[in-house]
């Protein structure tokens, strides 16, 4: 195994893992340095009270960290997150990552495909796109987690 191999399969394992002294709303959350929705959806979870672990990585990285989790590329938005356990795909919004953590259901975690106009982190003004939550499920379906309108 090269270097390279290595390092993205360590991330991948860290993440997927849930740390034993992590806190309970920590979140690791991989992202392209110059994306601006990713980090605009990195100040609405950390105004929602969740501690927040930004990491700029290379794309090839980001990909190799969604395909580990589960997240196939027609569930995917611009950036990846891990939880307790659970991964968040998109800009998913606070309130659902908090009742998944309470809920806790037997899955992989929720996305919020591509990248709907009005979910955190993509405001724009008072247009609203009506989207879903999905919660992916171990065997790879999803599930409607909640719905926005």
């Amino acid at each position: 195994m090269n270097r390279r191999n290595f390092i993205i399969t360590s991330l991948g394992a860290a993440f997927l893992v849930r740390p034993a002294l992590a806190t309970p709303n920590q979140i690791e959350v991989f992202k392209a340095p110059t994306c601006g929705c990713c980090s605009a959806w990195v100040e609405h979870m950390v105004r929602a009270g969740f501690t927040v672990d930004a990491r700029d990585v290379e794309q090839e990285t980001l990909w190799s960290l969604k395909d580990r989790a589960g997240v196939t590329p027609e569930l995917s938005s611009c950036h990846t997150a891990f939880i307790d356990g659970y991964f968040v795909e998109g800009h998913v919004p606070a309130g659902d990552i908090q009742r998944l953590l309470s809920e806790r259901p037997d899955a992989l975690g929720l996305t919020v495909p591509g990248m709907p106009i009005g979910s955190p982190g993509m405001e724009m003004g008072n247009q609203h796109d009506a989207y879903n939550t999905l919660l992916v499920l171990r065997n790879g379906s999803t599930a409607v987690f909640e719905s926005h309108s």
